[in-house]
């Protein structure tokens, strides 16, 4: 009798022991699926981001062909005008004046296309030093444009953060 009794509480015993989970076994579980999470929205932003970023291009580069062709097109057209008003009479110096019109807007389309191109800037987290003792290199936007010990170019925004800016950028 007292071996069944001895037996039965050691199978009672074991049970309850085996069964239950540890506190610390939940809690890195939670963590794990947590962690596993953020990682799948951090590889849908950065996937989104990057359709985003082709698609611009695409768009940049279909507006810049399409900006080229309207040109090719005008000098065409000039240059046309130019060889009836030559044939008419005209002096040659017309037909210079038209091509030199016709590159001009060339030149304007270029540069409307690299303006229309994204600038990226990028802001840190860190408060910039009121005393910074990096040199001042040009403006940007109306602000002075600083350059840090490693040749990064920024400049302090109006909540006093560091916002770093291409080379290409500084005027």
């Amino acid at each position: 009798m007292k071996k069944l009794l001895v037996l039965c509480g050691v199978l009672l015993l074991s049970t309850t022991l085996f069964a239950q989970e540890t506190e610390t076994e939940t809690k890195s579980k939670k963590v794990k699926e947590k962690t596993e999470k953020t990682k799948e929205a951090t590889k849908e932003k950065k996937e989104a981001t990057k359709e985003k970023a082709e698609a611009t291009k695409e768009k940049a580069k279909k507006d810049k062909a399409k900006k080229e062709a309207e040109v090719k097109e005008k000098a065409n057209k000039a240059s046309e005008t130019g060889k009836a008003k030559s044939t008419a009479g005209k002096t040659k110096a017309a037909a210079n004046k038209a091509d030199a019109k016709v590159k001009e807007e060339a030149e304007e389309a270029k540069t409307r296309a690299k303006k229309s191109a994204v600038k990226k800037e990028r802001e840190t987290r860190e408060k910039a030093d009121p005393n910074t003792k990096d040199k001042v290199v040009g403006k940007y936007n109306d602000k002075k444009v600083f350059e840090g010990p490693r040749g990064g170019k920024y400049y302090i925004n109006k909540n006093g953060n560091k916002t770093y800016i291409d080379d290409d950028q500084v005027k």
